[in-house]
Protein backbone atom coordinates (compact mmCIF):
# COMPACT_ATOMS: atom_id res chain seq x y z
CA UNK A 1 0.00 0.00 0.00
CA UNK A 2 0.94 3.45 -0.56
CA UNK A 3 0.67 5.52 2.47
CA UNK A 4 1.90 8.79 1.24
CA UNK A 5 -0.54 8.32 -1.09
CA UNK A 6 -3.20 7.61 0.92
CA UNK A 7 -2.76 9.88 3.47
CA UNK A 8 -3.13 12.81 1.17
CA UNK A 9 -6.69 11.24 -0.59
CA UNK A 10 -8.06 10.16 2.99
CA UNK A 11 -7.38 14.12 4.03
CA UNK A 12 -8.69 15.47 0.61
CA UNK A 13 -11.64 13.40 1.13
CA UNK A 14 -12.40 14.32 4.98
CA UNK A 15 -11.84 17.89 3.90
CA UNK A 16 -14.45 17.31 1.59
CA UNK A 17 -17.30 16.15 3.60
CA UNK A 18 -16.23 18.63 6.63
CA UNK A 19 -16.46 21.89 3.82
CA UNK A 20 -19.94 20.87 2.55
CA UNK A 21 -21.27 21.02 5.89
CA UNK A 22 -21.78 23.31 8.72
CA UNK A 23 -18.83 23.73 10.93
CA UNK A 24 -21.66 23.56 13.83
CA UNK A 25 -22.67 20.03 13.51
CA UNK A 26 -22.71 18.00 16.19
CA UNK A 27 -19.68 14.64 15.96
CA UNK A 28 -22.02 12.14 18.17
CA UNK A 29 -18.98 9.61 17.94
CA UNK A 30 -16.56 12.60 19.54
CA UNK A 31 -18.85 14.01 22.34
CA UNK A 32 -18.75 17.58 22.41
CA UNK A 33 -17.27 17.99 19.04
CA UNK A 34 -18.57 20.34 16.16
CA UNK A 35 -17.35 19.78 12.46
CA UNK A 36 -15.25 22.86 13.49
CA UNK A 37 -13.71 21.00 16.43
CA UNK A 38 -12.90 18.30 14.65
CA UNK A 39 -11.48 19.79 11.43
CA UNK A 40 -9.07 21.78 13.29
CA UNK A 41 -8.33 18.42 15.41
CA UNK A 42 -7.25 16.84 12.37
CA UNK A 43 -5.41 19.18 11.02
CA UNK A 44 -3.40 20.61 13.67
CA UNK A 45 -2.69 17.39 14.20
CA UNK A 46 -1.17 16.73 10.90
CA UNK A 47 0.93 19.74 11.20
CA UNK A 48 2.12 18.71 15.05
CA UNK A 49 2.90 15.05 13.93
CA UNK A 50 5.12 17.25 10.61
CA UNK A 51 6.89 19.43 13.31
CA UNK A 52 7.98 16.62 15.43
CA UNK A 53 9.64 14.79 12.10
CA UNK A 54 11.38 18.00 10.73
CA UNK A 55 12.46 19.09 14.70
CA UNK A 56 13.82 15.27 15.10
CA UNK A 57 12.03 15.86 18.44
CA UNK A 58 12.98 13.75 21.26
CA UNK A 59 10.03 14.94 23.47
CA UNK A 60 6.48 15.61 23.11
CA UNK A 61 5.63 19.05 21.00
CA UNK A 62 3.04 20.89 22.72
CA UNK A 63 0.26 21.55 20.39
CA UNK A 64 -0.02 25.01 21.68
CA UNK A 65 3.20 25.38 19.93
CA UNK A 66 2.85 24.01 16.92
CA UNK A 67 3.05 26.70 13.85
CA UNK A 68 0.23 27.67 11.85
CA UNK A 69 -2.17 25.57 13.96
CA UNK A 70 -5.35 27.08 13.34
CA UNK A 71 -7.13 26.57 10.18
CA UNK A 72 -8.03 29.81 8.25
CA UNK A 73 -11.88 30.80 8.03
CA UNK A 74 -12.51 31.30 4.52
CA UNK A 75 -13.56 27.66 3.44
CA UNK A 76 -11.70 27.16 0.63
CA UNK A 77 -8.25 28.60 2.32
CA UNK A 78 -8.99 25.92 5.28
CA UNK A 79 -9.30 23.37 2.94
CA UNK A 80 -5.88 23.84 1.51
CA UNK A 81 -4.30 24.23 5.07
CA UNK A 82 -5.78 20.78 5.66
CA UNK A 83 -4.05 19.35 2.85
CA UNK A 84 -0.79 21.29 2.86
CA UNK A 85 -0.77 19.60 6.70
CA UNK A 86 -0.66 16.05 5.64
CA UNK A 87 2.03 17.84 2.73
CA UNK A 88 4.40 18.80 5.18
CA UNK A 89 4.29 15.32 7.18
CA UNK A 90 6.11 13.37 3.72
CA UNK A 91 8.14 16.17 3.00
CA UNK A 92 9.43 16.39 6.49
CA UNK A 93 10.26 12.32 6.22
CA UNK A 94 12.15 12.88 2.90
CA UNK A 95 14.33 15.95 4.54
CA UNK A 96 15.17 13.63 7.60
CA UNK A 97 14.86 10.14 6.64
CA UNK A 98 12.13 7.75 7.18
CA UNK A 99 14.29 5.77 9.33
CA UNK A 100 16.10 8.91 11.33
CA UNK A 101 14.32 8.12 15.14
CA UNK A 102 12.04 10.70 16.20
CA UNK A 103 9.36 10.91 19.13
CA UNK A 104 6.28 9.37 19.18
CA UNK A 105 2.94 8.51 22.30
CA UNK A 106 4.99 5.02 21.75
CA UNK A 107 8.24 5.82 22.43
CA UNK A 108 11.20 6.70 19.29
CA UNK A 109 10.17 5.84 16.37
CA UNK A 110 11.14 6.12 12.52
CA UNK A 111 9.93 9.07 11.14
CA UNK A 112 8.47 7.38 8.69
CA UNK A 113 5.95 5.52 11.44
CA UNK A 114 3.57 9.02 11.46
CA UNK A 115 2.69 8.56 7.69
CA UNK A 116 0.97 5.38 8.12
CA UNK A 117 -0.27 6.82 12.10
CA UNK A 118 -1.76 9.77 10.45
CA UNK A 119 -3.72 8.00 7.53
CA UNK A 120 -5.10 6.04 9.93
CA UNK A 121 -6.07 8.95 12.27
CA UNK A 122 -7.41 10.84 9.42
CA UNK A 123 -9.58 7.85 8.01
CA UNK A 124 -11.28 7.16 11.32
CA UNK A 125 -12.23 11.06 11.41
CA UNK A 126 -13.88 10.74 7.91
CA UNK A 127 -15.65 8.14 9.65
CA UNK A 128 -16.79 10.38 12.57
CA UNK A 129 -18.13 13.10 9.90
CA UNK A 130 -19.41 10.70 7.77
CA UNK A 131 -21.64 8.95 10.66
CA UNK A 132 -22.80 12.29 11.60
CA UNK A 133 -24.13 13.08 8.23
CA UNK A 134 -25.82 10.02 7.95
CA UNK A 135 -23.85 8.86 4.39
CA UNK A 136 -22.01 5.69 3.78
CA UNK A 137 -18.15 5.11 4.96
CA UNK A 138 -16.96 2.94 2.50
CA UNK A 139 -12.98 2.96 2.28
CA UNK A 140 -11.19 0.35 0.34
CA UNK A 141 -10.82 -3.13 2.30
CA UNK A 142 -7.49 -2.98 2.20
CA UNK A 143 -6.99 0.28 3.87
CA UNK A 144 -9.87 -0.99 6.54
CA UNK A 145 -7.99 -4.36 7.52
CA UNK A 146 -4.21 -1.98 7.42
CA UNK A 147 -6.03 0.42 9.80
CA UNK A 148 -7.31 -2.40 11.98
CA UNK A 149 -4.01 -3.83 11.91
CA UNK A 150 -2.41 -0.70 12.94
CA UNK A 151 -5.21 -0.17 16.01
CA UNK A 152 -4.28 -3.65 17.39
CA UNK A 153 -0.36 -2.75 16.95
CA UNK A 154 -1.16 0.41 19.05
CA UNK A 155 -3.26 -1.17 21.79
CA UNK A 156 -2.46 -4.64 22.07
CA UNK A 157 -0.71 -4.01 25.82
CA UNK A 158 -0.45 -5.50 29.16
CA UNK A 159 -3.92 -5.25 30.31
CA UNK A 160 -5.97 -5.44 27.12
CA UNK A 161 -6.54 -9.10 27.65
CA UNK A 162 -6.78 -11.33 30.58
CA UNK A 163 -4.31 -13.74 30.85
CA UNK A 164 -5.40 -16.92 29.20
CA UNK A 165 -8.02 -15.19 27.20
CA UNK A 166 -8.09 -14.39 23.42
CA UNK A 167 -9.72 -12.86 20.59
CA UNK A 168 -9.73 -13.40 16.56
CA UNK A 169 -11.72 -11.10 14.48
CA UNK A 170 -12.15 -12.40 10.48
CA UNK A 171 -12.68 -9.64 7.70
CA UNK A 172 -15.12 -11.14 5.27
CA UNK A 173 -14.34 -9.14 2.20
CA UNK A 174 -12.87 -10.82 -0.90
CA UNK A 175 -9.03 -10.63 -1.54
CA UNK A 176 -7.73 -9.76 1.77
CA UNK A 177 -6.30 -13.25 2.40
CA UNK A 178 -4.29 -13.19 6.29
CA UNK A 179 -4.63 -9.52 6.64
CA UNK A 180 -8.00 -9.95 7.11
CA UNK A 181 -7.63 -11.94 10.12
CA UNK A 182 -6.20 -10.85 13.55
CA UNK A 183 -5.49 -13.31 16.88
CA UNK A 184 -4.89 -11.58 19.98
CA UNK A 185 -3.45 -13.72 22.74
CA UNK A 186 -2.31 -12.88 26.23
CA UNK A 187 -0.34 -15.83 27.44
CA UNK A 188 3.16 -16.28 29.32
CA UNK A 189 4.85 -14.11 26.99
CA UNK A 190 2.56 -11.01 27.33
CA UNK A 191 -0.38 -9.36 24.85
CA UNK A 192 0.68 -10.33 21.70
CA UNK A 193 -1.01 -10.96 18.43
CA UNK A 194 -0.59 -12.48 14.61
CA UNK A 195 -2.61 -13.47 11.62
CA UNK A 196 -2.71 -16.25 12.06
CA UNK A 197 -6.01 -18.11 11.44
CA UNK A 198 -6.92 -19.90 15.06
CA UNK A 199 -9.82 -20.45 17.24
CA UNK A 200 -10.05 -17.93 20.55
CA UNK A 201 -12.96 -16.99 23.41
CA UNK A 202 -14.31 -14.93 20.95
CA UNK A 203 -14.20 -14.13 17.64
CA UNK A 204 -15.55 -11.94 15.21
CA UNK A 205 -16.89 -11.81 11.69
CA UNK A 206 -17.47 -8.86 9.33
CA UNK A 207 -16.35 -6.77 6.88
CA UNK A 208 -12.88 -4.71 7.23
CA UNK A 209 -14.98 -1.59 7.29
CA UNK A 210 -17.67 -3.02 10.14
CA UNK A 211 -14.79 -4.37 12.23
CA UNK A 212 -12.89 -1.51 12.19
CA UNK A 213 -15.65 0.78 12.89
CA UNK A 214 -16.65 -1.53 16.12
CA UNK A 215 -12.74 -1.77 17.01
CA UNK A 216 -12.76 2.36 17.42
CA UNK A 217 -16.04 2.03 19.04
CA UNK A 218 -17.49 4.42 16.21
CA UNK A 219 -20.72 1.74 16.39
CA UNK A 220 -21.24 -1.12 18.79
CA UNK A 221 -20.66 -4.64 17.01
CA UNK A 222 -24.89 -5.53 17.19
CA UNK A 223 -25.71 -2.20 15.28
CA UNK A 224 -22.91 -2.84 12.38
CA UNK A 225 -24.77 -6.46 12.07
CA UNK A 226 -20.92 -7.91 12.90
CA UNK A 227 -20.95 -11.60 14.60
CA UNK A 228 -19.95 -11.90 17.66
CA UNK A 229 -19.10 -15.60 18.72
CA UNK A 230 -18.13 -17.37 21.63
CA UNK A 231 -17.68 -15.36 25.31
CA UNK A 232 -18.86 -11.89 24.22
CA UNK A 233 -17.32 -10.65 27.90
CA UNK A 234 -13.86 -11.07 26.38
CA UNK A 235 -14.51 -8.35 23.24
CA UNK A 236 -16.36 -6.49 25.79
CA UNK A 237 -13.23 -5.79 27.98
CA UNK A 238 -11.33 -5.54 24.67
CA UNK A 239 -13.33 -2.46 24.25
CA UNK A 240 -13.12 -1.17 27.98
CA UNK A 241 -9.32 -1.51 28.13
CA UNK A 242 -8.30 0.03 24.95
CA UNK A 243 -9.37 3.33 24.57
CA UNK A 244 -7.02 5.46 22.71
Amino acid sequence: MDFRAALLDQTRSFGELIRSADPSTPVPTCPDWTFKHLFRHVGRGSRWAAQIIAEQRIAELDPREVRDGKPPEDPDAATDWLIEGAQLIIDAVDRVGAAARVWTFRGPRPAGWWIRRRLHEVEVHRADAALALGIKYDPPPDLAADAISEWVELVARPGALDRGRSLHMHALDDGLGPTGEWTIVHDEDGVWWSHNHSKADAALRGSATDLLLALTRRRTAADLGVEVLGDAAVWDGWLERTAF
